[in-house]
């Protein structure tokens, strides 16, 4: 039997998805059952032999709707020995006021100013040199860090000599649009099940930005974070983890962030995440093909085949494209997008994925099967974004210059934050 190359662009178009999918739920399965099943909720950490001195660093720029949220939630934490650095990169508006009105009634809180914006990974930067703990707990200037996440964080740091850095599980507070609230099922459902499923078959692709945390002599040993990557989390994990540092998903340590909630917002958000994760592949793939990286290179082939199924799906429509006004070649014809029975089975694998990860996640989020049913416009939403943003970023991340700095950028965080700095109800 021969196959027409229409035949083999969409059998890969179809079936990369369908595999990742069983992939990604058997390594969440088996994570689940080892690391978190009796393990204890998110309100119930074990005590630790130790409470060594954490420094909790917020990098904020133009934050003033947000900070005082972030820093007084801060301030509630139940770890008994923590410092809050928040660092005002440059910001165009009162930020650096608020936060330095709130260093005199916050016991716990110190202000790093930087008189230009510099951007996200120079404020880290800034941060963790002047930091007096050996562990740097990083989250956005937005977010809400549960009250018990440092403690669950700070048992793989003193259980792991070489754990470098732990990514937190960020959870979606921006749930009043259709977007917002596929976005809670989609970090259940594929960002959850991913991070679960990459700690049982090599390396974690990235820590989350919005909640890591580091050991401070682990990221000296590597340079700290590189200042002309879009994304630094994807640039200090790729970097740590080829210095043979370890880094561990800890699903208890929960942070409440907001997300984009708008088409504009969102496709600026993915294409900036796929243009940094092209550029740490493009920058560090000569030292992952070396023999002693060969753990990174479960992860590595994971995102380039990835980005090659991206521009399959390119193909794909340009050639349906073509043949609605062309006579193409009977091997270059494709009849239909969504063919009938793979279809069918890779739209109950996408539920059957969606309700797995919300049954895992549940213990984190009590409203999380509310949104179970908007998961059915994942893919019609996201899986096209996604694929446009993988295809677009490439060739951006190849001509983006060696060197130029990554700043900060404004950032969509939902309708209740625009409402919030309109003067309307937040």
């Amino acid at each position: 039997m021969t196959y027409s190359i229409s035949d083999i662009l969409l059998g890969f178009a179809y079936y990369y998805p369908l595999f990742m999918a069983y992939l990604w739920l058997v390594g969440a399965l088996y994570f689940y059952l080892r690391w978190e099943y009796r393990k204890g909720l998110p309100s119930q950490p074990p005590a630790l032999p130790e409470y060594p001195l954490v420094s909790i660093i917020v990098p904020c720029f133009n934050e003033a709707f947000q900070v005082s949220d972030t820093i007084e939630n801060l301030e509630d934490s139940a770890y008994p020995n923590f410092e809050i650095l928040a660092v005002n990169d440059g910001s165009q508006d009162n930020t650096g006021a608020i936060l330095d009105e709130m260093s005199s009634r916050c016991p716990h809180l110190r202000v790093v100013h930087l008189n230009a914006n510099q951007g996200k990974a120079m404020a880290l930067r800034a941060a963790a040199l002047v930091a007096r703990g050996e562990y740097l707990v990083c989250i956005d200037g937005d977010a809400r860090l549960d009250r018990h996440a440092v403690h669950w964080i700070m048992n793989h740091f003193l259980t792991g000599p070489r754990v470098g850095g732990v990514t937190g599980n960020p959870r979606i507070r921006t749930r009043s649009t259709l977007l917002g609230r596929i976005q809670v099922g989609e970090f259940s459902a594929i960002l959850g099940l991913i991070k679960r499923a990459q700690r049982i078959y090599g390396r974690v692709f990235t820590v989350s930005g919005v909640v890591s945390a580091f050991r401070r002599s682990a990221l000296h040993q590597v340079g700290y974070w590189s200042d002309d990557i879009m994304t630094e989390d994807i640039d200090i994990s790729w970097r740590l983890q080829l210095n043979h540092w370890d880094i561990r998903f800890e699903p208890r340590a929960l942070c409440w962030i907001l997300m984009p909630e708008t088409l504009r917002g969102l496709w600026r958000q993915r294409l900036r995440w796929a243009i940094g994760g092209d550029q740490a592949l493009l920058r560090y793939l000569p030292q992952i093909l070396k023999w002693k990286s060969r753990r990174m290179w479960g992860v590595c082939l994971e995102y380039f085949v990835s980005i090659l199924w991206g521009y399959t799906m390119l193909a794909v429509v340009l050639l349906w494209l073509l043949g609605l006004f062309l006579n193409l070649p009977p091997e270059m014809v494709v009849v239909s997008l969504v063919p009938a029975w793979p279809g069918m089975v890779l739209a109950m694998t996408c539920l059957l994925q969606f309700a797995v990860s919300l049954l895992l996640d549940r213990h984190y989020d009590e409203r999380l099967f509310r949104n179970y049913f908007s998961m059915v416009w994942y893919p019609l939403a996201y899986w096209i974004i996604n694929w446009l943003t993988s295809v677009a970023a490439l060739p951006k991340a190849m001509l983006r210059p060696r060197g130029k700095r990554a700043r900060w950028v404004t950032v969509d965080r939902g309708i209740s934050d625009l409402e919030s700095r309109q003067g309307g109800p937040a």
